[in-house]
Parts: C-alpha cells; sequence; structure tokens
C-alpha cells in the first residue's frame, strides 16, 4: 500500500511517499481503509522532532491523527465494530497514522461516522471538535446563560467551539481577523472582534465566565486574559508550551488542555453533525501523494482558515 511517512525528524522535505506492507489488526484493533485523514499543527510538530517527549514515535512515522473510512478486517475480541462500518477516529498519537491507504485503530476509539456529509470530510472532526467540547465543557464546565470569550476563533477549533457554545445557549464573543470574520459570525458568533486592529482587554466591556484560548499569544497576553475573568471563572488554554495563567484569589482556574481520544463525545458529535446543529467545513481538499506540499504550505504560513482534509481513496 502507499503510505506518506517521515524516516527522520525535519522539514516538510523529510515526507517520502512510500510503498509499505498492509498492516494486519491485532487483538482489539480494526483495520480501515482510509478515505481522508486531515492536517493538524501537531502534526508538524511531531515530523519536526519537537513533540519527542510527550509524544514519542519511533522511525520511520506516518502522521495523520484523525482517520475517516470504511472497517475492511477485524482483529480478535473486537464485537461492536464490524466489517463495511464506516468510521471516524482521533488515533493514538504515538502509533502510525492514517496518511496511508489503511491503518488499524483500537476499535474502542472509534464510531460512525456523520451520514449527512462525505465521508471524506467526516476526517475534519475528530482532533478539533474533541478539543472544542472538551474545553468547553470538560474542563471550562459552560452552561446556557454563560459568556465565553473564543481568543483565535478562526482556525477549526474555533468554528466548532462558536457553533457549540452558541447551541449551549452561552453568548459567544470571539476574536477573529477580518479574513476569517464572517466565517466566525456566520458560526454562531454573538459578537466578533478584530483582534488586528483592537486589544481585546479593550474591546471587552463586560467580564466573561470562561475564555477559550485558541491562539499562540505572548505570555504577557495570556495572562492578561484572566483579567477579563469574573471570579470563580475559567481559562482554558489550547497553547499548552506556555502554562495556562490563574488567579488564585479571584479564584480563577487556568487550564491547559490535552486533547483525549473519546468515542463517546466523538459520538455526540457526529450526531450533531446529522441533526445539522453542527457544520463541518473544509477549506481545502488535498491528495495524499501532496501532503509533503501541505507541510511546506504550513511551514510558510500558506494554509487557509479553517481544516485542511487529505484525501486518500474514492468514499
Amino acid at each position: 500500500m502507499k503510505a506518506v511517512r517521515f524516516h527522520e525528524f525535519g522539514g516538510p522535505e523529510v515526507l517520502r511517499h512510500d510503498d509499505v506492507e498492509t498492516p494486519v489488526p491485532g487483538a482489539g484493533q480494526v483495520r480501515i481503509r482510509v478515505a481522508a485523514t486531515s492536517f493538524n499543527g501537531v502534526d508538524a510538530n511531531i515530523r519536526a522532532g519537537f513533540m519527542q517527549g510527550p509524544i514519542p514515535v519511533v522511525l520511520p512515522h506516518t502522521p495523520g491523527i484523525d482517520v475517516a473510512g470504511t472497517v475492511d478486517a477485524v482483529g480478535a475480541d473486537v464485537d461492536d465494530v464490524a466489517v463495511g462500518d464506516r468510521v471516524i477516529g482521533f488515533l493514538p498519537m504515538t502509533d502510525a497514522g492514517a496518511a496511508a491507504e489503511y491503518v488499524t485503530a483500537p476499535a474502542e476509539i472509534l464510531t460512525g461516522a456523520p451520514r449527512s456529509i462525505p465521508l471524506a470530510d467526516a476526517a475534519a472532526l475528530p482532533l478539533v471538535g474533541l478539543t472544542a467540547w472538551q474545553a468547553l465543557f470538560d474542563h471550562g464546565r459552560l452552561t446556557a446563560g454563560q459568556r465565553v470569550l473564543v481568543n483565535g476563533a478562526g482556525g477549526a477549533v474555533g468554528g466548532y467551539a462558536v457553533q457549540l457554545a452558541k447551541e449551549a445557549g452561552a453568548r459567544v464573543i470571539a476574536t477573529a481577523s477580518p479574513r476569517s470574520a464572517d466565517r466566525v459570525a456566520a458560526a454562531g458568533a454573538d459578537e466578533v472582534i478584530d483582534h488586528t486592529a483592537t486589544d481585546v482587554t479593550a474591546a471587552l466591556t463586560e467580564p466573561v465566565d470562561l475564555v477559550l484560548n485558541l491562539a499562540p499569544v505572548a505570555p504577557e497576553q495570556l495572562a492578561a486574559l484572566v483579567t477579563l475573568i469574573r471570579d470563580g471563572g475559567t481559562l482554558v488554554n489550547t497553547t499548552v508550551w506556555m502554562p495556562a495563567p490563574a488567579d488564585e484569589e479571584r479564584g480563577v482556574r487556568g487550564i491547559d488542555l490535552f486533547v483525549r481520544s473519546d468515542a463517546d463525545q466523538l459520538a455526540d458529535l457526529a450526531a450533531r453533525v446529522n441533526t445539522g446543529e453542527l457544520r463541518v467545513e473544509v477549506a481545502r481538499r488535498v491528495p495524499l501523494a501532496d501532503l509533503p506540499a501541505l507541510h511546506a504550505d504550513a511551514a510558510a504560513g500558506a494554509l487557509p482558515g479553517g481544516k485542511v482534509v487529505v484525501t486518500v481513496a474514492d468514499a
């Protein structure tokens, strides 16, 4: 089968379109004929060797944390997934990824793919959808009537976070650049602040219950966001190379989010896609062979806002 792998850490040029053996599922695993994976920023950091501490991978390594595809073989002790099932999942980060024609995955991390969108497009959901869900509800404890600030809402996580927070009955304030402002507003933001022209700490006139930081801001900017949070509120930070600040005197919690695979949560997200409560937007689709060029675009800051899907097979 074909797979894109890197045999050494480095820039986008280390990615190769290789011929490799088709994997065989072990106990508790299934093999998936991959329709698509997606590009995530962490893919580039793993490839560059920056994540060997928290995410040690064995070389050569196949990237691609998200998967959407069709089960074509099952290993022993698999009861809830069958050959022919169309599935999605957030794969273990240290294992071989889905930038390949076939990938094996633990059956327990998979859930049924949304039926209302193309299977390949469903690869845009797992990692970023789970990140948004866990930030808002597992850690942020967001409830109806609260105010949430999504800082850096123009990306894929931000798009889901705005939709989910609005659906939960929160008032959503979002920061975005002019390029993504209309898209963020269409996702449901009640107020969009242009962070290229306005300091959010000056623009916000009322405190919020929750700040979700998705932007690679400077430490002093991250610390300033704490001042916008009411007593007892929360800051959830996804840029985990900067520890989330807190304010113990006011009871403001600072939480660094490390997203985890959760099939039940992913099933809930997929159900919301089916009912139309949650929109999956794909900014760009590229074939597997062009994954090295996609990594180069990411390194040059040339990716579009939103999610890029890497298509592998017709679905």
